[in-house]
């Protein structure tokens, strides 16, 4: 239900290039760190979101998503459910096209705020899995 073809199709083929992805860091054993790494080799810009603003595969990190000085496309989050749907209005607040809650992120809510808003968005999958799928020219 949070999560069809069509949509996600939207998202990773013409929402954008420039994903923040909310709890990347640089540790290296987190699923956020290989996520990044996939959506990099499918062209995508990854733009680490982190409390510690530290830089990840080469990129600038920022604190929040307000903190980032360009338009970014998606935001993909990797916080848990309780302050994931602080994140998706943050999202909306930005001007982000779409949001992306990680397998496990959920939060029913902020799906159907950020859906009212006109942002895209899924809930409970990971573009890592779907964008191979859609290749080529994911």
């Amino acid at each position: 239900m949070y999560a069809d073809e069509a949509t996600i199709r939207r998202i990773l083929r013409h929402s954008g290039d420039t994903w923040a992805v909310v709890g990347l860091s640089n540790n290296r054993s987190r699923a956020a760190y290989g996520v990044a790494e996939v959506l990099r080799r499918f062209g995508k810009r990854v733009v680490p979101v982190h409390p510690g603003a530290q830089p990840v595969h080469g990129e600038q990190g920022y604190a929040s998503l307000a903190e980032i000085p360009f338009p970014v496309d998606v935001v993909d989050v990797f916080v848990n459910s309780e302050l994931a749907g602080g994140v998706a209005d943050e999202a909306v607040a930005v001007g982000a096209k779409a949001v992306w809650f990680q397998l496990g992120v959920t939060d029913e809510q902020a799906y159907e705020r950020t859906r009212a808003a006109g942002l895209d968005m899924v809930m409970d999958r990971c573009p890592a899995i779907e964008i191979p799928r859609l290749a080529p020219g994911a």
